[in-house]
């Protein structure tokens, strides 16, 4: 059982996380955030190594523990764990061997934002919480088929580019990031974002805000991620729920 963390300086914290640690601090916050469909959802969070933490495919990352973790080498190979490896699993196989600055990739099918997928739209930012991931949002509309399919997987990597954040026409969203707190931040941004956009235009449409601006408020959290709380806050919350996920 894990006791619930002072709230201490920023950071300080999450330093305390084994790369396991985080991986399941992830699932378990952007559960929360709204990647909550059922047990679909991959994440892969590489390792020094070479190797690959991953969430098995029989689990909701809502239930996700330390334990149920399971470990793959670079041809998608289950090294060691109890459970399986989602067939998926092709997908962050081409994006971290395409992009090899990728530490995190997280494939989930978010409500919100997949709702904005079914769209091929990228939804409006509107607030300052939606512009903290930037307003380069790739659309991925050629999708035909399962990710699992290596034409399709190499397709979606293509069409991300160099960005960190895509919508999967009709399907769901694709997140790449350089550590596990900075795949929070953009994949719970991007929820958030759409959630918004779908709201406002509930109103009718509103006026999205000056691309400018949008600029500065990414560039001021890709210079200071590491000062914003929200990532600890969130853990925190997810311990208060359940004491026992770190197990």
């Amino acid at each position: 059982m894990n006791a619930i963390p002072n709230r201490s300086r920023v950071g300080e914290f999450l330093a305390t996380l084994t790369p396991p640690q985080q991986l399941v601090a992830l699932a378990r916050t952007l559960h929360t955030e709204g990647y909550n469909d059922h047990t679909t959802g991959h994440i892969t969070f590489k390792q020094p190594d070479g190797t690959f933490l991953v969430n098995p495919v029989e689990l909701t990352w809502a239930e996700l523990r330390v334990s149920d973790l399971m470990v793959m080498n670079q041809d998608g190979e289950a090294i060691s764990g109890k459970h399986s490896i989602t067939p998926a699993i092709t997908l962050h196989r081409v994006l971290h061997r395409s992009r090899p600055e990728i530490v995190v990739a997280l494939h989930g099918h978010p409500h919100w934002s997949t709702v904005w997928a079914a769209t091929h739209q990228a939804p409006p930012i509107y607030d300052q919480t939606s512009a903290l991931a930037g307003r380069h949002l790739a659309i991925f509309s050629e999708y035909d088929g399962v990710v699992e399919e290596t034409s399709n997987a190499e397709s979606a990597v293509q069409a991300i580019g160099g960005m960190h954040l895509a919508l999967l026409a009709n399907h769901g969203v694709l997140v790449v990031a350089e550590s596990i707190l900075h795949a929070y931040f953009w994949a719970s941004t991007l929820e958030w974002r759409s959630r918004r956009a779908w709201e406002v235009s509930q109103l009718g449409g509103g006026i999205p805000l000056k691309d400018s601006v949008v600029d500065q408020l990414h560039d001021y959290v890709l210079a200071n991620i590491h000062l914003l709380p929200q990532f600890e806050a969130a853990i925190r919350e997810e311990i208060r729920r359940d004491p026992t996920l770190f197990d």
